[in-house]
């Protein structure tokens, strides 16, 4: 890897900054945990494994900033850098578990062992999400057999995770083992995630990559050009219904009709059990400005109305397997995920 999407630096948070990528690699340095909150919204960091730890990091840093008088007062005062949090993002579950782990270790005899005791918890939620992906791209990578193409859909890469990536960590760790691997990426309207990030993930890899418009894909499915699909998860409820970036329920329903194995690679802390299916997800709505223009330029005429949601759910038939740390997961995805999520998992 030739880039760190985050890393803690003596008491600030840098991040790349994925909304110029891959024209400028610009680095945010945040000392303020308001800097975090935006760059969270404003997608300049983003992948639920990433967002997560983003936040971890940027409620230790609220706390670094907090000037209070009494445990009472502070815990106050931590409480509405939570919240900033809480609101940044709704779909990716990783940024709420991070949320309450950051809210269980803000315990201690006084605020200055608080802090500490933040600063702690960000870094092993941070180490503990690189070692996931880590494992997880691993043991996906036994499903990508020498010779495949894989499509896949969106960025899960080491930008997406802050750690070694989901999606495209199974297709690198697949690369890494001497498969010969090619990848199709959908350019992923209307943020081009695919087309920015994953082509140039890959790209430094040395992964040959296809760069197609999402629109193209039932089209090389119907050809026969597409081994597997392969994409990440922003949430995964009880029964294995999956939130992920918007298109990916036509990608599973495409890969359903055409026989192609539909993969999902996710770490365990994107597995959602208090959610029984993805019904209930909550499915969140962008400015209609993405779909409109790009970088600033307008594509639709003056007042064309646009929907912009982010992500879509893909239900659990369409689903071949979830990769995660813990093993693959088949159907009954229920008791499989259950299994993955307990501790004894």
């Amino acid at each position: 890897m030739t880039h760190i999407a985050l890393e803690w630096l003596d008491g600030r948070l840098r991040i790349l900054d994925q909304s110029r990528l891959p024209w400028d690699q610009v680095y945010l340095e945040c000392s303020d945990y308001r800097e975090v909150v935006l760059a969270i919204e404003e997608m300049r960091v983003r992948g639920a494994p990433a967002i997560g730890v983003a936040a971890a990091y940027g409620i230790a840093l609220g706390a670094s900033g907090i000037r209070a008088t009494g445990s009472d007062e502070f815990l106050a005062h931590l409480d509405e850098v939570m919240k900033a949090f809480a609101v940044s993002r709704p779909t990716a579950v990783n940024l709420f578990r991070s949320i309450d782990r950051m809210r269980t270790a803000a315990r201690g005899d006084g605020i200055e062992e608080i802090q500490r005791a933040l600063v702690d918890e960000a870094q092993r939620i941070h180490g503990e999400e690189k070692a996931a992906t880590g494992q997880l791209s691993e043991l996906g990578s036994e499903l990508v057999e020498d010779g495949f193409t894989v499509l896949t859909h969106c960025n899960a890469g080491p930008l997406a995770t802050a750690g070694y990536g989901t999606a495209l960590g199974v297709i690198i760790a697949a690369g890494h083992r001497g498969k010969r691997v090619s990848v199709l990426a959908t350019e992923t309207r209307p943020l081009l995630q695919g087309a920015r990030l994953t082509a140039w993930e890959l790209q430094q890899e040395g992964i040959p990559v296809t760069l197609i418009t999402d629109s193209m894909a039932g089209h090389f499915m119907q050809q026969g050009k597409v081994d597997c699909v392969i994409v990440g998860a922003d949430r995964i409820a009880a029964n294995g219904d999956v939130a992920n970036k918007i298109g990916t329920y036509t990608l599973a329903v495409l890969a359903g009709e055409n026989g192609i194995p539909f993969y999902v690679a996710a770490p365990t802390s994107t597995i959602d059990l208090s959610i029984p299916s993805g019904d209930e997800i909550p499915i969140e709505e962008r400015s209609p400005d993405e779909v409109t223009d790009i970088r600033g330029v307008s594509l639709a005429p003056q007042g064309t109305r646009a929907a912009n949601p982010a992500f879509d759910v893909t239900p659990n038939r369409y689903v071949s397997a979830i990769i995660t740390e813990k093993g693959i997961v088949r159907e009954p995805y229920v008791e499989g995920l259950g299994a993955a999520v307990s501790p004894a998992g």
